[in-house]
């Protein structure tokens, strides 16, 4: 039998105090969330100023990244490379923004942004990560 980590209450808030320090320290409003290992939402945080829409797009993000295994800009980088086909899988915010908890080489979880741009998303999401994974 294998056994896994898990993410606990207490590394959902770090994860997301994280998050949002690196966030509010480039003045970005954007929303945090955060998923188990199957995409189940554990967290969610939306910044004052963040558009209502970002915590569908944050959760979708943290959901693809979990059970995609992989960072969210592999799959937009996908698409964008000509594999539009991948565009009918049956995901939603094929994004940049989404990288997964990975611990002792297992997805434990991850973390999804949305609210500024990719490049900013995917820098709070690494921010978030980095709070508990080293």
């Amino acid at each position: 039998m294998q056994t896994k980590s898990v993410l606990t209450l207490n590394d959902v808030n770090a994860i997301l105090d994280a998050a949002q320090k690196e966030a509010e320290a480039n003045s970005w409003a954007v929303t945090i969330a955060v998923a188990d290992d199957g995409g189940h939402l554990l967290g969610l945080r939306r910044m004052d100023g963040a558009a209502p829409f970002s915590a569908g797009v944050a959760t979708e993000k943290a959901r693809n990244a979990a059970i995609g295994r992989k960072e969210t800009q592999v799959f937009e980088e996908m698409i964008n490379n000509g594999r539009t086909a991948f565009v009918t899988a049956p995901m939603q915010a094929l994004l940049s923004g989404g990288v997964p908890v990975i611990v002792d080489g297992q997805v434990a979880g991850s973390v999804g942004i949305s609210g500024v741009k990719p490049e900013q998303d995917v820098q709070v999401a690494k921010a978030g990560v980095k709070a508990i994974a080293g």
